[in-house]
């Protein structure tokens, strides 16, 4: 059985105030040539299919149809969504994906806690013959594995606690799983997702941390033995606790310009062992080299070393009609007022398109068309990144404020956790006979005070 690993497509991005549409439509058309070269059985989409959770409508209509160009190639689709992901969204066309030969599993309920068998997909080959078994672990959110915890609790506890929650969820699932070949009289490989930080994972700058409470990073020694862990969330492709078998996909396009130089890739992954050996192990591991669509570079340097660069960058085959987008760094001591309007003037006779200018001190002078960027578009770390580096402070300052913003927020997503259930209980209390009683003599007694 043939199995692509993908993740992190972030359709709907806005990158600087330009659209990504036409590089995921042409990944999506390489693809489909994937699909029909390599004789895929099944795509397993790690996590974050949108960069928002709510997505622009081309984004949505991109997703539609390369869901129904894949039905010409009996090619099983397994989407689960990520942190980027609505639930409430994604769940509207679950039913209607699944007649299209395509699973959607945007969250972890209560009730499938209760069922793991929900949570396994059995996928089968082009010849309808069962051949794996798939744990399919979407993005784990708090509410889905832990109960309301008081706020007098130590952060270290709460921590521990959503860590033990879901090395007990992949735990049971992994079971299920078992328990699944069990009764169909079978040893099938058992395969998994999951879309987290895995502890030591390499991250890029386009990667925004996940705080599960106050989880930051999940130890791989956690997992079950997975025969193979097709992980999402981090953009940089890269194999697990020296496994070759516990991968990252990887992003397929650049999310940012410090991935620009890096090879993006999906994995293809082979099964070929018969179902009665006692353990499986995938007979192919293979990267497949995604092409770049869109051309970008970053330049370093005065005025002068960034205008020998451009001179460079002529030499590039490029596509007709199609600019390199820039980010240019220019040396603080190089820097004046007017220095945008000079970068403007150095760049105009290139095939490039200026998206960022920033001093080297990170303190970024937005470009014309990034400046059109509004806020609802932006992450609170994009806006806070932002204003920081407009402060103009010195590293050391950066680094703490960093890490004083980034605890903050952590904490405020716990609190905003808690505060629903609280509200939940609250809820549960007033329909309660004795308790209306009650608000009606407090009710009374507020009437006479007044």
């Amino acid at each position: 059985m043939r199995i692509l690993h993908t993740s992190d497509w972030h359709l709907g991005q806005n990158f600087y105030a330009k659209s990504r549409q036409a590089e995921h439509q042409a990944f999506f058309n390489w693809l489909i040539e994937q699909c029909q070269e390599q004789h895929l059985d099944a795509i397993i989409v790690a996590g974050d299919i949108f960069d928002t959770g709510s997505p622009p409508s081309y984004a949505r209509s991109l997703l539609n149809q390369f869901i129904d160009q894949l039905q010409n190639y009996n090619c099983q689709l397994i989407i689960l969504a990520g942190n980027h992901d609505s639930v409430a969204m994604l769940n509207e066309s679950k039913a209607l994906y699944a007649r299209l030969n395509s699973q959607l599993i945007a969250n972890v309920s209560q009730q499938d806690c209760h069922d793991f068998n929900d949570q396994v997909i059995t996928l089968t080959n082009k010849q309808g013959q069962s051949s794996v078994q798939l744990c399919a672990v979407p993005f784990i959110r708090p509410r889905d594995v832990l109960v309301s915890q008081t706020m007098a609790e130590e952060k270290n506890s709460k921590a521990t606690n959503l860590m033990t929650a879901i090395q007990s969820h992949y735990q049971q699932i992994y079971s299920a799983a078992e328990q699944k070949n069990k009764s169909l009289g079978k040893n099938l490989p058992i395969i998994a997702t999951g879309h987290l930080t895995i502890v030591n994972a390499s991250v890029t700058d386009s990667v925004r941390e996940i705080y599960i409470g106050t989880l930051e990073a999940f130890p791989a020694s956690a997992f079950p033995n997975f025969d193979y862990l097709a992980l999402g969330h981090i953009h940089q492709a890269q194999t697990i606790a020296k496994k070759d078998n516990w991968r990252y996909s990887g992003s397929p396009i650049p999310m940012s310009f410090d991935e620009a130089k890096r090879e993006k890739s999906v994995v293809l992954v082979e099964f070929t062992e018969t179902d009665k050996q006692a353990k499986h192990s995938p007979s192919r591991i293979e990267l497949l080299t995604v092409p770049c669509f869109q051309p970008m570079q970053s330049l370093k340097g005065n005025l002068e070393q960034i205008k020998q660069q451009l001179d460079s960058l002529v030499t590039t085959d490029l596509k007709s009609s199609q600019k390199i987008w820039l980010d240019i760094e220019v040396d603080s001591s190089d820097y004046h007022s007017d220095v945008q309007k000079q970068i403007e003037l150095i760049c105009a006779d290139y095939p490039v398109e200026i998206l960022l200018v920033r001093r080297s001190k990170q303190k970024q002078i937005k470009a014309e068309i990034h400046s059109q960027e509004s806020l609802d578009e932006l992450e609170p770390e994009q806006v806070f990144a932002q204003k920081l580096a407009e402060a103009g402070l010195e590293q050391a300052d950066e680094v703490k404020l960093n890490q004083l913003f980034k605890l903050s927020l952590a904490q405020l997503n716990l609190a905003e956790t808690e505060l629903e259930d609280g509200l939940d209980n609250v809820n549960n209390i007033d329909s309660s006979p004795d308790h209306k009683e009650k608000n009606k003599i407090n009710s009374a007694s507020q009437g006479e005070l007044l």
